[in-house]
């Protein structure tokens, strides 16, 4: 039979989805037929936003506010799922935040909150999801890591180590729960034009896109419909992958 990438009677969560890949995923999911929760933190009016967007075009969809990295919040926004759409069928480990600096002139602080959101985080909202997900014996989780994580980048040990470590935490966790039928995949994108590349000198972002083999950025949409094979039926025989959505960079 022909396959359709459909997302129809699915229930997802994306963290961090009130902006950028995160806002790109949810609503990519929603087009698809997926009732998605958007996971915010400080963004309520943005999370709010993309909900209605969703809801405007005939789809389900909720905000609901957690610190995910912190391990309580992340059970109430897997309970809040369940409870409101009944479901939890897809995971997507996205919230993440950068703190940039030389490791020479890091902080203790910025080394903490950039490993604890973005790889806690993790770690925390797949514990509570795969509670859910082993009792239905099927899942999808999907974790944003990044092509920092594959390569390293100066000025990044912090998110590089973090972004590493989700890598290595998919293919783990993969071979915990696959006999359960859940699937586990990481995504690594490369320079994908989101806010966090506005922190980057227009200078710094040209010599880095001479990387690229495709010799651009890539766009948060391309991401979403990447994201959106993994969590689809067809990618039923794929587990503990990373899908580089990078432009070519990361053969290099």
């Amino acid at each position: 039979m022909p396959f359709k990438l459909s997302l129809e009677n699915k229930v997802a969560i994306v963290t961090g989805g009130s902006r950028g890949i995160g806002r790109a995923i949810a609503l990519e999911f929603a087009e698809r037929g997926a009732a998605v929760v958007v996971n915010y933190n400080k963004s309520p009016e943005a999370a709010e936003d993309v909900v209605k967007k969703i809801q405007e075009t005939g789809g389900k969809a909720a905000a609901f506010q957690a610190d995910v990295s912190d391990f309580k919040q992340a059970e109430a926004l897997v309970k809040f799922a369940i409870d409101t759409f009944g479901d939890l069928s897809i995971l997507v480990n996205n919230a993440g935040i950068t703190r940039d600096q030389l490791i020479m002139l890091m902080p203790e602080s910025d080394w903490d909150a950039v490993i604890s959101t973005n790889l806690k985080s993790t770690f925390n909202c797949s514990k509570a999801a795969v509670k859910h997900m082993m009792r239905k014996r099927t899942g999808r989780i999907i974790n944003i890591a990044s092509i920092a994580g594959q390569m390293g980048n100066p000025g990044q040990t912090n998110y590089s180590a973090s972004k590493g470590g989700q890598i290595a935490f998919t293919k783990a966790l993969a071979r915990e729960v696959a006999a359960r039928n859940i699937t586990v995949n990481a995504i690594a994108p490369g320079f994908v034009d989101t806010e966090i590349l506005d922190a980057i000198t227009p200078e710094t972002l040209e010599a880095a896109l001479k990387l690229v083999p495709l010799g651009r950025k890539g766009n948060p949409e391309e991401i979403a419909f990447a994201a959106a094979f993994l969590a689809s039926d067809g990618a039923a025989y794929i587990t503990g992958q990373v899908l580089g959505v990078d432009g070519g960079m990361a053969m290099m």
